[in-house]
């Protein structure tokens, strides 16, 4: 999570500022979502291939675990596959879906501003909370 203050001299330059996120938000999430697509189908083929393989084996399918080392924070996946992808995108889609929520809510939270009249002289300062604002200042200069 990061904190940052940033000065706008107008209610639309932040209006311009969310839709510019909520617009690059949505294209990521257009690309991650395809990428879904297609590791989906690539797991589901894989999990196919490995059910006949073991039936055809005489053997019952072994879960077997994810091969994650620990170290520090930091998690890693040995020898990944197709569904160790299709869990690390699906986690990706949902920070992203959850990411542009929380800037449209945002968007409509501040559409109040747009009413506000006779600004000149006055500053927004812009408490943003990972790129969404949490809190305004109005200053006077």
């Amino acid at each position: 999570m990061v904190v940052e203050i940033k000065e706008y001299t107008s209610a639309e330059e932040i209006a311009e500022n969310l839709e510019s996120k909520i617009s690059e938000t949505k294209s990521t999430l257009g690309e991650y979502l395809r990428r879904l697509d297609d590791i989906r189908s690539l797991a589901e083929k894989s999990k196919k291939i490995r059910e006949v393989v073991m039936k055809l084996a005489g053997k019952k399918a072994v879960t077997e675990g994810l091969g994650e080392l620990s170290i520090g924070n930091l998690s890693i996946v040995l020898d990944a596959n197709p569904f160790h992808e299709l869990t690390a995108i699906e986690e990706v889609v949902r920070s992203n879906q959850e990411k542009l929520l929380v800037l449209q809510k945002a968007r409509e939270a501040l559409k109040w501003m747009d009413q506000l009249e006779d600004t000149e002289g006055l500053q927004y300062i812009v408490v943003e909370n990972d790129g969404v604002p949490d809190r305004i200042l109005f200053k006077i200069s």
